[in-house]
Protein backbone atom coordinates (compact mmCIF):
# COMPACT_ATOMS: atom_id res chain seq x y z
CA UNK A 1 0.00 0.00 0.00
CA UNK A 2 1.49 3.34 -1.04
CA UNK A 3 0.88 6.61 0.78
CA UNK A 4 0.68 10.14 -0.55
CA UNK A 5 2.67 13.07 0.79
CA UNK A 6 2.42 16.74 -0.04
CA UNK A 7 5.81 18.46 0.16
CA UNK A 8 7.06 22.02 0.01
CA UNK A 9 10.02 22.72 -2.29
CA UNK A 10 12.01 25.70 -3.50
CA UNK A 11 11.11 26.72 -7.04
CA UNK A 12 14.18 28.96 -7.33
CA UNK A 13 16.69 30.59 -5.00
CA UNK A 14 15.34 33.89 -3.63
CA UNK A 15 17.08 37.15 -4.43
CA UNK A 16 16.72 39.47 -1.45
CA UNK A 17 13.56 38.98 0.61
CA UNK A 18 11.85 35.64 -0.22
CA UNK A 19 8.31 35.75 -1.61
CA UNK A 20 5.51 33.20 -1.88
CA UNK A 21 6.38 32.43 -5.49
CA UNK A 22 9.76 31.07 -4.39
CA UNK A 23 7.97 28.00 -3.01
CA UNK A 24 6.02 25.26 -4.75
CA UNK A 25 4.08 22.28 -3.46
CA UNK A 26 4.54 18.81 -4.92
CA UNK A 27 2.89 15.46 -4.29
CA UNK A 28 4.78 12.18 -4.10
CA UNK A 29 3.90 8.56 -3.44
CA UNK A 30 5.61 7.04 -0.40
CA UNK A 31 6.21 3.31 -0.10
CA UNK A 32 5.78 1.77 3.37
CA UNK A 33 8.92 0.99 5.38
CA UNK A 34 11.13 -1.92 4.36
CA UNK A 35 13.87 -3.58 6.38
CA UNK A 36 15.74 -1.05 8.51
CA UNK A 37 13.31 1.73 7.60
CA UNK A 38 10.49 3.66 9.24
CA UNK A 39 7.55 5.52 7.74
CA UNK A 40 6.58 8.66 9.63
CA UNK A 41 3.55 10.91 9.38
CA UNK A 42 4.68 14.36 10.46
CA UNK A 43 2.34 16.20 12.82
CA UNK A 44 4.44 19.34 13.29
CA UNK A 45 7.24 21.07 11.38
CA UNK A 46 9.51 23.96 12.20
CA UNK A 47 10.61 26.96 10.18
CA UNK A 48 13.78 28.70 11.35
CA UNK A 49 15.85 31.72 10.25
CA UNK A 50 18.96 29.59 9.53
CA UNK A 51 17.03 28.03 6.63
CA UNK A 52 17.43 31.29 4.68
CA UNK A 53 21.14 30.47 4.37
CA UNK A 54 20.23 27.19 2.69
CA UNK A 55 18.20 29.05 0.06
CA UNK A 56 21.19 30.67 -1.64
CA UNK A 57 22.47 27.73 -3.67
CA UNK A 58 25.83 28.17 -1.94
CA UNK A 59 27.31 25.75 0.59
CA UNK A 60 28.17 27.37 3.92
CA UNK A 61 28.38 25.33 7.12
CA UNK A 62 25.53 23.26 5.67
CA UNK A 63 24.53 22.24 2.14
CA UNK A 64 21.94 24.35 0.28
CA UNK A 65 18.45 23.10 -0.45
CA UNK A 66 18.03 21.46 -3.85
CA UNK A 67 15.56 23.10 -6.20
CA UNK A 68 12.43 21.05 -6.74
CA UNK A 69 13.19 18.71 -3.83
CA UNK A 70 11.42 18.71 -0.45
CA UNK A 71 13.28 20.98 1.92
CA UNK A 72 14.57 19.80 5.28
CA UNK A 73 14.05 20.99 8.82
CA UNK A 74 12.93 19.92 12.24
CA UNK A 75 9.73 17.88 12.43
CA UNK A 76 7.81 15.79 14.95
CA UNK A 77 5.84 12.81 13.72
CA UNK A 78 4.39 9.40 14.47
CA UNK A 79 5.67 6.13 13.05
CA UNK A 80 2.95 4.48 10.97
CA UNK A 81 5.04 1.63 9.47
CA UNK A 82 8.29 0.14 10.78
CA UNK A 83 10.89 -2.28 9.53
CA UNK A 84 13.30 -1.61 12.41
CA UNK A 85 13.20 -3.45 15.76
CA UNK A 86 14.04 -0.35 17.83
CA UNK A 87 11.19 1.76 16.44
CA UNK A 88 7.59 0.66 16.77
CA UNK A 89 4.36 1.78 15.13
CA UNK A 90 2.93 4.50 17.35
CA UNK A 91 6.33 5.78 18.52
CA UNK A 92 6.86 9.53 18.15
CA UNK A 93 10.13 10.86 16.76
CA UNK A 94 11.92 14.10 15.99
CA UNK A 95 13.70 14.17 12.64
CA UNK A 96 15.13 16.64 10.15
CA UNK A 97 12.69 15.61 7.39
CA UNK A 98 10.18 18.40 7.76
CA UNK A 99 8.53 20.33 4.90
CA UNK A 100 6.60 17.13 4.00
CA UNK A 101 3.63 15.26 5.37
CA UNK A 102 4.93 11.68 5.18
CA UNK A 103 8.32 10.07 4.58
CA UNK A 104 10.00 6.68 4.54
CA UNK A 105 13.71 6.57 5.29
CA UNK A 106 16.32 4.26 6.74
CA UNK A 107 16.98 4.64 10.44
CA UNK A 108 20.72 4.66 9.73
CA UNK A 109 20.44 7.69 7.42
CA UNK A 110 18.05 9.50 9.76
CA UNK A 111 20.44 9.08 12.67
CA UNK A 112 23.19 10.81 10.69
CA UNK A 113 21.06 13.99 10.72
CA UNK A 114 18.81 13.65 13.76
CA UNK A 115 16.49 10.94 14.99
CA UNK A 116 15.17 11.18 18.53
CA UNK A 117 12.38 9.13 20.06
CA UNK A 118 10.15 11.27 22.29
CA UNK A 119 7.23 10.86 24.67
CA UNK A 120 4.44 13.32 23.76
CA UNK A 121 2.78 12.65 27.12
CA UNK A 122 5.57 14.49 28.97
CA UNK A 123 5.27 17.85 27.22
CA UNK A 124 3.42 18.99 24.08
CA UNK A 125 5.20 17.34 21.14
CA UNK A 126 5.79 20.62 19.31
CA UNK A 127 7.92 21.79 22.27
CA UNK A 128 10.61 19.44 20.96
CA UNK A 129 10.92 21.88 18.06
CA UNK A 130 11.14 24.84 20.45
CA UNK A 131 12.18 25.09 24.09
CA UNK A 132 13.02 21.36 24.25
CA UNK A 133 14.67 21.33 20.83
CA UNK A 134 17.21 23.21 18.75
CA UNK A 135 16.08 26.74 19.72
CA UNK A 136 16.22 25.86 23.42
CA UNK A 137 19.69 24.37 23.19
CA UNK A 138 20.79 27.40 21.15
CA UNK A 139 19.61 29.69 23.95
CA UNK A 140 21.32 27.62 26.63
CA UNK A 141 24.61 27.22 24.78
CA UNK A 142 24.81 30.88 23.81
CA UNK A 143 23.95 32.20 27.26
CA UNK A 144 25.95 29.85 29.47
CA UNK A 145 28.76 28.46 27.27
CA UNK A 146 29.51 31.30 24.84
CA UNK A 147 28.63 34.39 26.89
CA UNK A 148 29.52 32.64 30.17
CA UNK A 149 26.58 34.27 31.94
CA UNK A 150 26.76 34.30 35.72
CA UNK A 151 23.64 34.42 37.92
CA UNK A 152 22.64 37.94 38.86
CA UNK A 153 24.24 39.69 35.87
CA UNK A 154 22.46 42.16 33.57
CA UNK A 155 21.48 40.69 30.20
CA UNK A 156 20.30 42.29 26.97
CA UNK A 157 18.50 40.19 24.35
CA UNK A 158 17.54 41.27 20.83
CA UNK A 159 14.81 39.38 19.02
CA UNK A 160 13.64 38.76 22.57
CA UNK A 161 10.14 37.56 21.65
CA UNK A 162 11.41 34.94 19.19
CA UNK A 163 11.93 31.23 19.81
CA UNK A 164 15.54 31.58 20.93
CA UNK A 165 15.29 35.04 22.47
CA UNK A 166 12.29 34.28 24.68
CA UNK A 167 14.07 31.19 26.00
CA UNK A 168 17.22 33.20 26.75
CA UNK A 169 15.14 35.74 28.66
CA UNK A 170 13.44 33.08 30.78
CA UNK A 171 16.66 31.17 31.49
CA UNK A 172 18.44 34.33 32.59
CA UNK A 173 15.53 35.44 34.79
CA UNK A 174 15.41 32.02 36.44
CA UNK A 175 19.03 32.60 37.47
CA UNK A 176 18.38 36.02 38.95
CA UNK A 177 19.43 38.25 36.06
CA UNK A 178 18.12 41.68 35.30
CA UNK A 179 16.87 41.18 31.73
CA UNK A 180 16.15 43.79 29.08
CA UNK A 181 14.54 42.56 25.86
CA UNK A 182 14.19 44.25 22.49
CA UNK A 183 11.17 43.36 20.34
CA UNK A 184 9.16 44.85 17.48
CA UNK A 185 5.59 45.29 18.78
CA UNK A 186 3.89 46.41 21.95
CA UNK A 187 2.15 43.04 22.24
CA UNK A 188 5.49 41.24 22.16
CA UNK A 189 6.84 43.58 24.81
CA UNK A 190 3.80 42.97 27.01
CA UNK A 191 4.27 39.20 26.72
CA UNK A 192 7.94 39.50 27.68
CA UNK A 193 7.21 41.62 30.74
CA UNK A 194 4.41 39.26 31.77
CA UNK A 195 7.02 36.47 31.78
CA UNK A 196 9.57 38.22 33.95
CA UNK A 197 11.54 40.49 31.63
CA UNK A 198 12.35 43.62 33.61
CA UNK A 199 12.12 46.04 30.69
CA UNK A 200 10.96 45.31 27.13
CA UNK A 201 11.66 47.94 24.50
CA UNK A 202 9.81 48.29 21.19
CA UNK A 203 12.64 49.29 18.87
CA UNK A 204 10.17 50.45 16.22
CA UNK A 205 8.64 53.14 18.42
CA UNK A 206 11.51 54.23 20.66
CA UNK A 207 13.09 57.50 19.56
CA UNK A 208 16.63 56.51 20.49
CA UNK A 209 17.47 52.89 21.20
CA UNK A 210 20.75 53.63 22.94
CA UNK A 211 19.08 56.10 25.30
CA UNK A 212 16.28 53.63 26.03
CA UNK A 213 18.81 50.92 26.87
CA UNK A 214 20.77 53.28 29.13
CA UNK A 215 17.58 54.14 30.98
CA UNK A 216 16.69 50.45 31.35
CA UNK A 217 20.17 49.51 32.63
CA UNK A 218 22.06 52.61 33.84
CA UNK A 219 25.12 50.55 34.81
CA UNK A 220 25.25 48.80 31.45
CA UNK A 221 25.06 45.16 30.33
CA UNK A 222 27.30 42.26 31.23
CA UNK A 223 25.92 40.04 28.46
CA UNK A 224 24.31 40.73 25.10
CA UNK A 225 22.59 37.87 23.23
CA UNK A 226 22.60 38.93 19.58
CA UNK A 227 19.85 37.70 17.25
CA UNK A 228 19.33 40.70 14.97
CA UNK A 229 22.46 42.74 14.16
CA UNK A 230 22.47 46.20 12.58
CA UNK A 231 21.20 48.98 14.82
CA UNK A 232 20.71 46.50 17.68
CA UNK A 233 24.41 45.65 17.75
CA UNK A 234 25.36 49.31 17.55
CA UNK A 235 23.14 50.22 20.51
CA UNK A 236 24.39 47.22 22.48
CA UNK A 237 28.03 48.23 21.98
CA UNK A 238 27.16 51.68 23.31
CA UNK A 239 25.74 50.22 26.51
CA UNK A 240 27.98 47.24 27.33
CA UNK A 241 29.99 47.23 30.55
CA UNK A 242 33.75 46.88 30.57
CA UNK A 243 34.70 43.24 29.82
CA UNK A 244 31.17 42.51 28.59
CA UNK A 245 30.47 39.38 26.52
CA UNK A 246 28.43 39.16 23.34
CA UNK A 247 27.08 35.84 22.02
CA UNK A 248 26.20 36.28 18.34
CA UNK A 249 23.56 33.67 17.55
CA UNK A 250 22.22 35.29 14.39
CA UNK A 251 21.74 38.58 12.54
CA UNK A 252 18.34 38.20 10.97
CA UNK A 253 18.25 41.83 9.82
CA UNK A 254 21.02 40.97 7.34
CA UNK A 255 19.80 37.65 5.90
CA UNK A 256 17.87 39.05 2.94
CA UNK A 257 20.20 41.91 1.97
CA UNK A 258 20.94 41.96 -1.75
CA UNK A 259 24.10 43.95 -0.98
CA UNK A 260 26.26 43.96 2.17
CA UNK A 261 24.95 46.36 4.79
CA UNK A 262 27.23 48.90 6.46
CA UNK A 263 28.68 47.66 9.73
CA UNK A 264 28.07 49.36 13.09
CA UNK A 265 29.86 52.70 13.24
CA UNK A 266 31.14 52.10 16.78
CA UNK A 267 33.05 48.81 16.55
CA UNK A 268 35.98 50.60 18.17
CA UNK A 269 34.14 50.11 21.49
CA UNK A 270 35.08 46.43 21.34
CA UNK A 271 38.65 47.60 22.00
CA UNK A 272 37.94 50.41 24.43
CA UNK A 273 35.62 48.32 26.60
CA UNK A 274 37.65 45.10 26.27
CA UNK A 275 34.57 43.32 24.96
CA UNK A 276 34.42 39.72 23.78
CA UNK A 277 32.19 38.98 20.77
CA UNK A 278 31.82 35.37 19.66
CA UNK A 279 29.59 33.87 17.02
CA UNK A 280 28.39 30.29 17.36
CA UNK A 281 26.46 27.48 15.67
CA UNK A 282 24.38 25.25 17.92
CA UNK A 283 25.53 22.05 16.19
CA UNK A 284 28.92 22.61 17.83
CA UNK A 285 27.31 22.42 21.29
CA UNK A 286 25.32 19.17 21.08
CA UNK A 287 27.40 17.73 23.91
CA UNK A 288 25.50 20.01 26.32
CA UNK A 289 22.03 18.77 25.37
CA UNK A 290 21.59 16.51 28.39
CA UNK A 291 22.91 19.23 30.68
CA UNK A 292 20.32 21.62 29.23
CA UNK A 293 17.46 19.12 29.56
CA UNK A 294 18.36 18.58 33.22
CA UNK A 295 17.91 22.32 33.76
CA UNK A 296 14.86 22.63 31.50
CA UNK A 297 12.68 19.98 33.16
CA UNK A 298 12.36 21.62 36.59
CA UNK A 299 11.95 25.09 35.06
CA UNK A 300 9.06 23.92 32.88
CA UNK A 301 7.49 22.05 35.80
CA UNK A 302 7.63 25.23 37.90
CA UNK A 303 6.24 27.39 35.09
CA UNK A 304 9.44 29.44 34.88
CA UNK A 305 10.05 28.52 31.26
CA UNK A 306 7.16 28.21 28.82
CA UNK A 307 6.89 27.60 25.09
CA UNK A 308 5.64 30.68 23.26
CA UNK A 309 4.45 29.84 19.75
CA UNK A 310 2.61 30.93 16.62
CA UNK A 311 0.96 28.17 14.58
CA UNK A 312 -0.23 27.99 10.98
CA UNK A 313 -2.16 24.96 9.79
CA UNK A 314 -1.35 22.83 6.74
CA UNK A 315 1.71 22.16 4.59
CA UNK A 316 0.29 24.62 2.05
CA UNK A 317 1.04 27.42 4.55
CA UNK A 318 4.63 26.40 5.27
CA UNK A 319 6.04 29.04 2.92
CA UNK A 320 3.91 31.74 4.56
CA UNK A 321 5.12 30.60 7.98
CA UNK A 322 8.73 30.98 6.83
CA UNK A 323 8.09 34.46 5.43
CA UNK A 324 6.64 35.55 8.78
CA UNK A 325 10.04 35.03 10.37
CA UNK A 326 11.19 38.13 8.52
CA UNK A 327 8.02 40.24 8.58
CA UNK A 328 7.79 39.88 12.36
CA UNK A 329 4.17 38.75 12.11
CA UNK A 330 4.56 36.07 14.77
CA UNK A 331 5.50 35.58 18.40
CA UNK A 332 7.78 32.92 19.84
CA UNK A 333 8.39 29.74 17.89
CA UNK A 334 6.93 29.67 14.39
CA UNK A 335 5.35 26.28 13.71
CA UNK A 336 3.26 24.53 11.08
CA UNK A 337 0.71 21.94 12.22
CA UNK A 338 0.42 19.30 9.51
CA UNK A 339 -2.39 17.10 10.88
Amino acid sequence: MTLTSRNMCLKHYPKGMPVSDDFQMTTTEIAPAGDGEITVRNHWMSVDPYMRGRMTGIKTYIAPFELGQPMEGGAVGEIIHSGHPDFKVGDWVVSMLGWREVFTASVENLQKMLLQKIDPALIPPQAFLGVAGMPGLTAYAGLYKVAEFKPGETVLVSGAAGAVGSTVCQLAKADGARVVGIAGTDDKCKWLESHGVDVAINYKTTKNLTESLMKAAPDGFDVYFENVGGEMLEAALNTMKMFGRIAACGMISQYNNAEPAPGPSNLVMIVGKSLRLQGFIVSNYQEFALEYFAKLGPLMAEGKLVQHETVLNGIENAGEAFLRLFSGDKQGKMLVKLT
